[in-house]
């Protein structure tokens, strides 16, 4: 069993609830009525991401996305 850590995004919705999605898999995406639950579902919606990645033997490919902030004043 391997360990790998992803960058995830979490955004509040307008109508409620949170929506998250891994930016390096497109389509790993999970939602959920509070921010918690929805860390728990894409981190259940990951995890099953990565295992069919490994059934169908693909290499599975580690984070190497960069989050920064910036300042921009107008």
């Amino acid at each position: 069993m391997h360990e790998y850590f992803y960058k995830v995004i979490i955004e509040p919705q307008v109508e409620g609830g949170y929506t998250a999605y891994v930016p390096k898999f497109p389509g790993c995406v999970s939602e959920g009525e509070t921010y918690q639950e929805t860390v728990d579902n894409i981190r259940e919606a990951l995890a099953l991401y990565l295992e069919v990645l490994e059934e169908r033997h693909h290499e599975i490919a580690f984070d190497d996305l960069h989050v920064t902030e910036v300042a921009v004043s107008v």
